[in-house]
């Protein structure tokens, strides 16, 4: 009977940092052959495009057994979507179980850890994979500033809009149960802070954890070595008891509708810090809780990655465009009760 192979759930709010972590991850995996599962929010496959950027993951099977693989799940929360998505994709990766060393989940910014670690008790899987780690992310500039996530109100909103939970600190008590259910803490953006707002922040996060052996490290870019980050051997699944979660008694859930994700695509480029300003503005007037994509930028031949949570935005060069793709602005908004063409039209008034 040949080995489970060892499965690695990275979890934590939105704009923590996780798909750095794991891009970098990508990026220096020391010979690790390593499948990808990103959940996703929205239908651009945002976070799975800059994970391919690495470089290291194809656009088309190559049959090279040195590349990871990725495989996108883009109907929001993986908690509610295993039954439908999760359970087929694992099936099909464990096919291929020969060609690859470990596989990584990437949880959208709103799941719950638990369910998915469940899923990992059902026949059809229990055989071939185990939950090697788990690993929850938290924005230390957030926390070092009296929040959980750099728009608490925003992601407060969206934790309400699940009628499961029916709690006076759903922020508080979804931030523990990621704590709890963890093996390991990256304290990450640690460059944005002072060192006694870091041990501040430390001190914070280890008096939240439970009673098993937990480490927090501190990371500025998600870039930590690949032996860090795996090799746990915690087998998670069947050990849930010790991995206590506010929402172990609660029925399975469905989402507020007024939940939604919206598109921008347009042929025309941008000057970024303009484009920022815009988008500053949008969040300003708008419940919008996440931005995140790709900007064509005039007389620019990289592609802008453009990232915002609440009123806190990021950019960089990740990539040149490639011959083959359109040089298109992509951006995917998170929020509730968006309207797509309001939003599209006030950010091609640009000129």
């Amino acid at each position: 009977m040949a080995a489970k192979i060892p499965v690695t759930v990275i979890t934590g709010f939105l704009g923590s940092g996780k798909t750095t972590l794991i891009r970098n991850l990508l990026q220096n995996n020391q010979g690790r052959r390593i499948a990808v599962l990103v959940n996703e929010f929205g239908e651009l496959g945002i976070d799975g495009d800059l994970l391919r950027s690495c470089n290291l993951c194809p656009e088309e099977e190559t049959g090279s057994d040195t590349v990871p693989e990725i495989v996108e799940l883009t109907n929001g929360c993986l908690c509610c979507t295993v039954q439908e998505e999760f359970l087929p994709t694992m099936l099909e990766l464990l096919k291929r179980r020969d060609r690859l060393d470990c596989i990584l989940i990437e949880t959208s910014g709103l799941a719950l850890p638990k369910p998915l670690i469940t899923a990992f008790r059902w026949p059809e899987i229990r055989h071939a994979a185990t939950v090697d780690g788990v690993i929850t992310v938290v924005d230390c500039a957030a926390v070092g500033s009296g929040q959980l996530v750099g728009d608490l109100a925003a992601l407060e909103a969206q934790r309400q809009a699940d009628p499961s939970l029916d709690h006076e600190t759903p922020i508080q008590e979804l931030f523990e149960d990621q704590l709890a259910c963890a093996d390991l803490v990256i304290l990450n953006k640690t460059d944005l802070v002072d060192a006694k707002t870091q041990q501040q922040v430390t001190e914070f996060i280890q008096q939240e954890l439970p009673q098993r052996a937990v480490k927090v490290i501190a990371s500025a870019q998600g870039a930590l070595d690949a032996n860090v980050l795996l090799g746990f051997n915690a087998a998670v699944e069947d050990n849930l008891t010790a991995r206590p979660s506010h929402h172990d008694t609660e029925e399975e859930h469905d989402h507020d509708d007024e939940i939604t994700s919206t598109q921008f695509i347009s042929e025309q480029t941008f000057d970024p810090q303009q484009l920022q300003h815009q988008l500053e503005t949008l969040v300003a007037g708008a419940e919008i809780y996440r931005i995140k994509g790709f900007v064509a930028v005039p007389n620019k031949s990289m592609r802008l990655v453009m990232q915002g949570v609440g009123n806190r935005f990021d950019q960089f060069y990740d990539r040149p465009w490639q011959p083959q793709e359109p040089r298109q602005t992509r951006l995917v908004f998170i929020g509730r009760n968006l309207d797509g063409e309001k939003i599209s039209a006030q950010l091609l008034a640009h000129d």
